[in-house]
């Protein structure tokens, strides 16, 4: 049963690779924001008060964010670990000898069936998404294998599905204080408890302010 619901889950993520679907063309071509106005590589906090259910208490990694929308992995929504051997064959790429477990979480609302690995910077491939020199994103499936064989990044996770924000709409989120600010931490970002992610975050806010 488990294996079934992983096929089903990861399916996308097999559909992404091979048809070069990476998030840096989501918005191919987009315009510039203005000079200090991208919040590419920061985290999305939700506020206290988030209306949507969907977010709440969520804490969201920008990987794009251009004058065409934005593009983000919610990080504190875990599903649980999952052997990578499993994960492997439940996208059709066997390799029994892949050892260790994987952090399986959910991305975001938007193409759940869509899988990235949310990494550290340590570990490049074609096509790897280079967030902010500490925190990367690759689709690629060989990462699952280099994982599964010591030698992928030092930190990763698994993440089904993303977060995505049309033109304007992500501005408009903030100056309605939707969303707090604040600059990336990739000890927020794989090293503390997940279930303690949002909780952190505000506290590491309101010190800086």
């Amino acid at each position: 049963m488990l294996l079934q619901c992983l096929k089903r889950l990861v399916a996308g993520f097999v559909m992404l690779a091979a048809s070069a679907l990476l998030p840096t063309a989501v918005w191919p071509e987009a315009p510039a924001l203005p000079k200090g106005q991208s919040i590419v590589g920061e985290l999305l906090i939700a506020a206290p008060d988030m209306g949507d259910p969907r977010f709440e208490h969520t804490v969201i990694l920008i990987v794009q964010h251009d004058a065409s929308g934005a593009f983000g992995i919610v990080i504190n929504h875990p599903v649980g670990e999952r052997p990578l051997a499993e994960l492997l064959d439940a996208i059709g790429e066997k390799d029994k000898a892949a050892k260790g477990d994987i952090l399986v979480c959910i991305g975001g609302p938007v193409q759940p069936r869509v899988g990235f690995v949310v990494h550290s910077a340590d570990y490049h491939l074609k096509g790897t998404v280079a967030i902010d020199g500490r925190v990367a994103m690759t689709t690629d499936p060989k990462i699952l294998h280099d994982i599964g064989h010591d030698h992928g990044p030092k930190n990763s996770f698994f993440a089904f599905g993303y977060a995505g924000w049309g033109p304007g709409q992500l501005e408009d989120e903030l100056s309605r204080h939707v969303w707090f600010t604040m600059i990336e931490d990739s000890k927020l970002v794989f090293d503390t408890d997940q279930g303690e992610i949002w909780t952190t975050a505000m506290s590491m806010r309101m010190r800086d302010l």
